[in-house]
């Protein structure tokens, strides 16, 4: 293990006293200092630790990692998403159409056009069987009528000096370019091709996984994905906890369109870090600009495409499906595993959402510390109807760290912190 120089200790230290003091901008400096040392700070519940700077771009905290902009595809427009580098955006398929006339040169090219043809019919000289033979009527019977003001001709601009008596062709030009014009618009809108029926764009996809240790089961998971779906994974490292940002970029660099990899300098809440799962949830979910975003946990293994499956559940009225559902007791404080179908609550092994109703609700619990219950809190707060397939998934889940290698003490705590919202939601609903 590499040892920490003395005097980027006291750089560390010097940080330490100007955040206690809120000097946050020379904590913000000093940490600059600290990593052209080579070396990353990151704040703990009871002060600081230094760790090696690892060869790729971290972000300070959860918070500061920069999100797409107002440009990139707003959500719940169809598109292929196809993302290796480092913040990029997905491709769009979609396609805006418009069928108003006068837009664009295509709109100026009909303008002119119709231009030219009510000019040709106004035209007194011209020969009347070029207009066909019911406009010829008109003309003849135009030429045989008394002088009188056509009506409807107000609205083509003529004035009362246009029908003097002296002037004839100006009548019959003006009744032509009335029944011309109208002449033109029938046709156009009797020639105005049917809008061709669309196939239907499928939904775009991406995982997103909160990497916060075991690099062991971060590489099987990933690899189950790319080799069994077609959608995109987000990684957000928290710590780079036992080399697991190290294992997550060099995925990304295997798989350059699939892998997208984000690394902070805060650990994970439960090491006592200061990154949360809600807020690092909420993240992944703004850093994703796909249609669907799925929520999955390291220690979830994919036997087969269990993705397409939820996806396809998806609809206006079902806002998310996930693999193992649960339902409150009677006396709303135990829950117990659901059977396939509609259930109140999904648990956060594997589940997708749209991803247009998670960030209506606001994204994930922003008081959830800790995974555990937080799940059910989100599942909630969502609108709609949630569906588990349980057993019709092909996935399996290897040892729960999350759960089992937490320090128990802790895991109860944050627990009961986040199952009181919970019990406070359900009463609401």
């Amino acid at each position: 293990m590499n040892e920490v120089p003395p005097h980027v200790t006291g750089l560390a230290e010097q940080r330490a006293r100007a955040r206690a003091g809120r000097d946050y901008a020379g904590a913000d400096a000093l940490r600059d200092k600290i990593e052209a040392e080579g070396w990353l700070v990151r704040d703990t519940g009871d002060g600081f630790e230094l760790a090696p700077r690892p060869p790729f771009e971290v972000w300070p905290t959860v918070a500061s990692v920069p999100e797409p902009g107002a440009g990139d595809r707003p959500p719940g427009q169809a598109g292929v998403a196809d993302s290796g580098a480092v913040g990029s955006g997905a491709a769009d398929s979609g396609a805006l159409s418009s069928g108003a006339v006068g837009s664009g040169a295509a709109g100026r090219d009909a303008a002119s056009m119709d231009a030219g043809r009510v000019a040709e019919a106004a035209d007194p000289s011209a020969r009347p069987e070029r207009l066909g033979d019911l406009d010829a009527e008109r003309v003849a019977e135009t030429e045989a009528a008394p002088r009188q003001k056509p009506e409807g001709s107000e609205l083509v601009g003529r004035s009362d000096e246009d029908y003097h008596e002296g002037h004839p062709e100006r009548t019959i030009s003006s009744q032509l370019l009335w029944d011309a014009s109208l002449s033109v618009s029938r046709l156009d809108e009797a020639i105005t091709p049917a809008e061709p029926h669309k196939p239907a764009v499928p939904p775009t996809v991406t995982v997103g996984l909160i990497v916060d240790g075991w690099p062991d089961d971060l590489r099987d998971c990933v690899r189950a994905l790319v080799a069994r779906t077609e959608a995109r994974i987000i990684g957000l490292d928290l710590g780079n906890v036992d080399g697991a940002g190290v294992v997550l970029e060099e995925l990304a660099e295997e798989f350059p369109r699939r892998v997208e990899a984000w690394h902070v300098a805060e650990t994970p809440h439960w090491r006592g870090g200061t990154a949360e799962w809600g807020e690092s949830r909420t993240k992944l979910l703004k850093l994703d600009t796909s249609d669907v975003h799925v929520v999955m946990e390291t220690s979830t293994i994919l036997d087969g495409d269990a993705i397409t499956p939820l996806v396809k559940v998806l609809t206006d009225d079902v806002a998310a499906a996930g693999w193992k559902g649960v339902n409150p007791g009677a006396d709303g404080h135990d829950w117990h595993d659901a059977e396939p179908g509609e259930v109140r609550g999904l648990l956060g092994h594997l589940f997708a959402v749209r991803r247009d109703a998670a960030l209506a609700v606001g994204g994930f619990p922003e008081g959830a510390r800790y995974y555990r219950n937080a799940d059910l809190e989100f599942s909630l707060t969502l609108p709609g109807t949630l569906v588990a397939l349980d057993r019709d998934l092909p996935v399996h889940q290897e040892r729960h760290r999350g759960y089992h290698d937490v320090d128990p003490g802790y895991r109860d705590r944050e627990s009961r912190r986040t199952y009181d919202r919970v019990l406070r939601l359900l009463q609401d609903t």
